[in-house]
């Protein structure tokens, strides 16, 4: 049981922080007419966050990191990436109205973003490397997949309660100002932290 609740509360603590990932997925629930058509967003990134705690108990992850060049281009790719994204959210304007797909993603558009956002996150991943792979240390065994299981179970509901938060909005707000307001400010939170990227890719460039 110990293991089960220690990963529970652990994800939980790593997950929560309002994050480029977690700004996306809200917003996919809140601009959709359907729960449904916002899916590949909250599959996607329950995929990636699986793919990645798993790499982090196994080790894999922590071998990837020690070589300093991939380090430099992860935060290059990110810094550019978020970059983009903020201004994608910042242009997006969701009217409630007969043509709202025409500023919703597509379910192909949806995963790249959702994948992108999971995987070229430098901080993510080394967050999950340094608390959720270090933390697995203490377990072996069966301990360590209920574990790990938790980890990955706090992430899926995550996501799922992201996405119905959002549409929840998203019907309360019926002239899209608040949705327009929301996505101007997840944009710039996506700025802060791609500035916030490239002040850490000019530290480990001047090392």
């Amino acid at each position: 049981m110990e293991p089960f609740i220690h990963g529970i509360i652990l994800a939980f603590g790593l997950i929560l922080p309002l994050g480029v990932q977690n700004v996306f997925i809200f917003n996919q629930g809140a601009t959709h007419n359907k729960f449904t058509n916002a899916l590949p967003a909250i599959i996607t990134a329950g995929v990636c966050d699986t793919i990645l705690i798993y790499l982090a108990v196994a080790g894999v992850s922590m071998i990837v990191f020690s070589f300093e060049w991939l380090k430099i281009l992860l935060f290059l790719i990110g810094f550019f990436f978020l970059t983009y994204m903020g201004w994608v959210m910042w242009k997006s304007t969701p009217e409630v109205n007969t043509n709202q797909e025409k500023s919703q993603f597509s379910a192909r558009r949806q995963i790249t973003f959702a994948a992108s956002v999971s995987l070229l996150n430098p901080h993510a991943i080394m967050d999950t490397i340094g608390v959720i792979g270090t933390s697995s240390l203490a377990y072996i065994g069966y301990d360590k997949w209920i574990f790990t299981m938790a980890c990955i179970m706090v992430s899926w509901i995550w996501f799922f309660s992201l996405a119905i938060s959002g549409r929840k909005i998203g019907q309360i707000d019926k002239t899209g100002k608040f949705l327009t307001r929301m996505n101007q400010a997840s944009a710039i939170i996506i700025w802060v932290m791609a500035i916030y990227m490239a002040y850490h890719l000019y530290t480990l460039l001047s090392i």
